[in-house]
């Protein structure tokens, strides 16, 4: 279902993948830098978690700004959560790469702002979530992620060149959020594998997706 959800004195185009029973829980997903909302790893999820009862609403948000790309992912929240059509008891905020730094940005701002924090936004999903610039590990990504509370999926690849797997798992070790880092064995940070195909690695990424939000919404229910 396409929708244009305004924003500022424009609008997001966004697509919502809709299960076939009534959804709970849904996922907000955006794409890096570079693309829009059909980058095929963002379709392929979409699609998965929509077939395993989950809403998905991807969004493309250009730019290369993370206090506007954030700006605009709280948008789309607050679109979402407002929605008639789709009733739901919470969200996971997903982005790739630097849309999973929007996401990270825009979890933290609301965790600090009482007025906006709610529990509507239960966790955090960081596709090739960009550390570091390539070659410039002396400079971390890492502020938001260090002040988040609820959970965290991490699914990187373990020769991503903008987020050494040495340095993602001690920020891990730091953080004060329930985390679990995923790695796509000899993948890079287009998730690309050599000697394997693209469908193979997305089933893996969708499947840990999708295994890790089931554990989060059945422990809520616990």
């Amino acid at each position: 279902v396409k929708v244009k959800i305004p924003f500022e004195n424009k609008y997001l185009d966004a697509i919502f993948t809709v299960p076939e029973k009534k959804s709970a829980y849904g996922v907000i997903l955006t794409h890096g830098a570079g693309g829009d909302m059909n980058f095929p790893h963002l379709l392929s999820l979409a699609t998965h978690l929509a077939s395993h009862g989950i809403l998905c609403l991807r969004f493309t948000c250009k730019g290369l700004n993370v206090a506007y790309r954030t700006k605009a992912f709280k948008t789309v929240v607050e679109y979402l959560k407002l929605s008639d059509d789709y009733k739901l008891h919470g969200v996971f905020l997903a982005g790739r790469s630097m849309g999973s730094r929007a996401a990270a940005s825009l979890i933290r701002q609301l965790s600090q702002n009482d007025a906006d924090a709610d529990d509507f936004i239960r966790g955090l999903i960081c596709l090739s979530y960009p550390l570091h610039r390539p070659k410039l590990q002396s400079k971390l990504r890492d502020e938001d992620l260090l002040f988040i509370r609820c959970p965290v999926l991490f699914v990187s690849g373990s020769a991503d060149e903008m987020c050494e797997k040495q340095l993602l798992e001690g920020v891990a070790s730091k953080m004060k959020a329930p985390k679990k880092i995923h790695w796509i064995d000899r993948a890079n940070h287009g998730m690309a594998v050599k000697g394997r195909t693209t469908d193979d690695v997305m089933e893996e990424i969708n499947a840990q997706v999708f295994s890790w939000l089931r554990e989060n919404v059945e422990l809520e229910h616990k």
